[in-house]
């Protein structure tokens, strides 16, 4: 397994492609248009000379990890010679049952077709191939570079070989696979989202503020971050979309996601990449200010 497309270069897919190519695989990065793998481009370069900086990595290891991403604006060109397929797409079963279906007739017969999915079913999305027995769940943890899980999703029918073959390229990653089954939310979504929920819901009732609720949880829970600027960071619509995965699967009310998350994803406000959430952001500033509207 030496060449890997990732189809999707956002968050998750240029941080995907960040550290296959700084382990020496050759990469083709894939996306709809040449803007979008500019931006790509750009924010890994940027996250590289920052692990040089921070001495984790030498300038040559980053020059010769830009060397080996190469970029294709066709899934066609994209996936015609590659190993394995990592999709990283938006998180939308429509869009990535459609691709799964391109992926599937151009990839080499022997290449293994892997999800980024956080929540939708790996057995579903192979249901769309011609070979449900080598497609797979990769959950990678955001940001990639610095989060060590990969979240190992087997599908009804994916197969030992494909769990095995998935395992072994992560661990050459450096990273830390865990195997679960194939049901909504798998395993950190399926505790992480009802969590966040309940967070909005404690905030929608006015049980306390962002930054009290926060605060609870990151002082006595010791969470690196609290739940609402968590939620912020996945993106508000992402965390969205999840719950309804879960409450659709499970058909259990207590998957529902609060009205509030609701109206702040139709309003546009979707956390960092909006500049607005729970929380104000302002590109170069590392000040954490609670969003005017919630603040009192």
């Amino acid at each position: 397994m030496q060449k890997i497309a990732v189809i999707g270069s956002g968050t998750m897919g240029n941080g995907i492609a960040h550290v296959v190519a700084q382990y020496g695989y050759s990469v083709t990065l894939i996306d709809i248009n040449e803007a979008s793998l500019a931006k790509g481009l750009a924010t890994i370069e940027k996250n590289l000379t920052r692990q040089v900086e921070k001495a984790t990595i030498t300038a040559a290891v980053k020059e010769s990890a830009l060397a080996n991403i190469v970029t294709a604006t066709s899934v066609k060109v994209g996936v015609d010679n590659a190993d394995l397929v990592i999709e990283a797409a938006t998180e939308n079963e429509t869009i990535k049952l459609s691709l799964f279906k391109e992926i599937d007739e151009y990839a080499p017969a022997s290449a293994i077709l892997a999800s980024n999915t956080s929540s939708i079913s790996i057995t579903k999305i192979a249901s769309a191939t011609k070979r449900p027995e080598k497609v797979i769940g990769m959950h990678f943890m955001n940001p990639v570079p610095l989060m060590k899980l990969v979240e190992v999703i087997r599908g009804y029918s994916t197969s030992d070989e494909t769990t095995t073959q998935v395992f072994e390229l992560s661990k050459k990653l450096e990273k830390i696979p865990v195997e679960v089954n194939d049901y909504p939310g798998f395993v950190a979504n399926r505790i992480l989202m009802p969590m966040i929920n309940e967070a909005i819901y404690s905030l929608y009732e006015g049980v306390a503020g962002v930054s009290e609720i926060d605060t609870v949880m990151k002082l006595g829970m010791a969470h690196p971050m609290g739940p609402l600027q968590l939620a912020d960071f996945i993106g508000l619509d992402v965390c969205l979309s999840i719950l309804q995965v879960l409450h659709s699967g499970f058909g259990n009310p207590k998957y529902a996601p609060c009205p509030l998350l609701v109206n702040m994803v139709q309003a546009g406000s979707k956390g960092v990449k909006t500049g607005q959430g729970f929380y104000q952001y302002t590109a170069g500033s590392k000040e954490l200010r609670v969003a005017d509207r919630f603040r009192k």
